[in-house]
């Protein structure tokens, strides 16, 4: 008896042999780019010929700063189906970050989409050490001082067609970056066989379930996590696929999905919430529209009913990592939970779900003991599975802090219900601890963006002489909206006992995002930090002091 390793290759081979006629659809600067799965093989095995001529070999990494096209997608199986390692980088990162993150890496060769990445490298290239070779993903060459640059297009048309080699499922494959935002980058490696397990994992019904009929569009930046891996387990299902290009609007979101029948997509929830706002105003049809994957932050609940009673799409919520390959739970209801009243249903929706096939969970207090799941214990949420690392890239100090054994300590605060579902209270830089008690940043949020004339709001911790943090509320009122703060406390202040409520709503004219859309609280914090509080009433006004 022989046995094949676990590697991207079937998943290739599939679609490319049994799903030739499938449809890609890419948008780019340029217009719309529309071909089958056939010429997507023939394009991936010249690029993978054009890289060998360009001295790529086995083990090498090749980085990418690119958006949402089918030429990145090419990139995404011709690397490490040859057996390089496919880097993707963010290009809207600061340049001392992508500085660190391409020399850290060992980039060999960098594919970069023209304009605004492009200029990135620009800049850069005096900085970047190792790199020998830029490949611009158009047709065209820019104009520029960089001599060792070609066009992806060219070398394409040119090269020969690469025969893949047999891999070890132990071979690297992908690298992304953390974001960084509490100290340097980390790097995070996955082999073969972790892509596989992962797309292997997201494509069952127990995950997201992605079936060879569906039409699934690619808003998730490819630099962020691998589009949540989900290139590789919708071609793995052979279904059309949809890449909306470079910083895709909520109208261009709404006419691919008209234009193109999509039926299933995912994002954070900024995006979905601008998607509403731009309904609201005019005529879209997303009827084809079935199920919205929502990761990164929990989704508000008026966002989810207003989809589900206004259009009959379907939000799940996800919960994932770069640690875990992003996704690793979805909610969805059980099939005993059929029979529950609607409300009840709902609830469990709100929730990040079960754990996906192939991971386990435990809940850790901060003395490291086992928390019962009785959904109201609150502990760290800790994690193992064939999609979770083992430890960072070249950071053994962080190894140190952030793995015990084969558990991955995820950062995140959460609890787990009777019947499993998960549910994150907040991540543990977020968290709002006053007076000795624990307040859900992300509640919070969530519940101010239910108010008919909030559009976004974020909740930071603001220190305080007092009770050590207290809540201040970043709220960016719709158009035309003259909210003021005694309304929006008055709201809070029916679902929420007074010591949760903030001592202070700041309007502003937008919640500032990180470079994969989730919300900047640490910006927030720095520019709100000295913020002048009021002496307010806490906990032990009302139930005894806590302190």
């Amino acid at each position: 008896m022989t046995a094949t390793d676990l590697t991207l290759r079937p998943f290739y081979w599939r679609a490319t042999n049994l799903f030739p006629e499938k449809e890609i659809v890419s948008r780019d600067s340029d217009g719309t780019t529309r071909y089958d799965y056939r010429e997507f093989g023939e394009r991936t095995e010249t690029l993978a010929g054009a890289l060998s001529a360009l001295g790529v070999e086995l083990g090498d990494r090749v980085g990418t700063l690119g958006w949402n096209t089918h030429r990145h997608y090419e990139a995404y199986f011709a690397i490490p189906l040859m057996g390089a390692q496919l880097h993707t980088i963010n290009p809207v990162l600061p340049d001392n970050h992508v500085e660190f993150i391409v020399n850290d890496a060992g980039d060999d060769i960098l594919l970069v989409d023209p304009g605004e990445p492009f200029e990135t490298v620009e800049r850069l290239w005096d900085r970047l050490a190792g790199v020998r070779e830029v490949i611009v993903m158009d047709d065209e060459l820019p104009e520029t001082d960089i001599e060792c640059v070609s066009v992806y297009d060219e070398l394409v048309a040119n090269a020969d067609s690469f025969e893949w080699p047999t891999l070890s499922e132990d071979q690297p494959a992908g690298m992304c970056y953390t974001s960084g935002t509490t100290g340097k980058p980390k790097g995070v490696e996955y082999n073969q066989k972790m892509i596989y397990s992962h797309a292997m994992m997201v494509a069952t019904p127990s995950a997201i379930g992605i079936g060879e009929s569906d039409v699934v569009m690619h808003v998730v930046p490819m630099y962020h996590v691998n589009s949540w891996e989900l290139p590789f387990s919708t071609t793995m299902a052979g279904a059309k696929q949809v890449y909306p290009g470079p910083s895709p609007s909520a109208e261009t979101l709404a006419r691919l999905i008209e234009e193109e029948g999509v039926t299933l997509t995912a994002g954070v929830p900024t995006v979905w919430i601008n998607l509403l706002d731009y309904l609201d105003n005019n005529n879209a049809d997303i009827s084809s529209l079935e199920r919205i994957v929502v990761g990164g932050s929990a989704a508000p609940r008026g966002v989810m009913r207003r989809f589900k009673e206004e259009y009959d799409v379907v939000i799940e919520h996800a919960w994932g990592m770069t640690e875990t390959m992003s996704i690793g739970s979805v909610s969805r209801s059980k099939s005993h939970m059929q029979d529950w009243d609607r409300d009840e249903r709902f609830e469990k929706r709100t929730k990040q779900g079960l754990l996906s096939p192939g991971m386990e969970m435990k809940i850790v207090d901060e003395g490291g003991n086992e928390l019962p799941w009785d959904g109201e214990s609150v502990g760290e949420l800790y994690v193992r599975g064939p999609t979770v690392i083992g430890g960072y890239y070249n950071r053994p100090q962080a190894n140190e802090a952030s793995f015990d054994g084969d558990w991955l300590q995820t950062g995140d605060i959460a609890t787990v219900d009777e019947d499993g579902y998960l549910e994150l209270v907040d991540r543990s830089k977020d968290i709002i601890k006053s007076g000795g008690e624990w307040i859900s940043s992300i509640e919070l949020e969530n519940k101010l963006m239910e108010h008919d004339e909030i559009l976004e709001a974020a909740v930071i911790a603001v220190p305080h002489d007092r009770w050590r943090e207290r809540p201040v509320a970043c709220v960016e009122r719709k158009q035309q909206s003259t909210l003021q703060e005694d309304a929006v406390l008055e709201f809070l202040e029916k679902a929420y006992p007074k010591w949760w409520l903030p001592d202070k709503v700041i309007f502003i004219e937008g919640v500032p995002k990180t470079a994969t859309g989730k919300f900047d609280k640490k910006q927030l914090r720095d520019e709100y930090e000295n913020t002048d509080l009021p002496q307010t009433p806490g906990k032990d006004d009302e139930t005894g002091d806590n302190d």
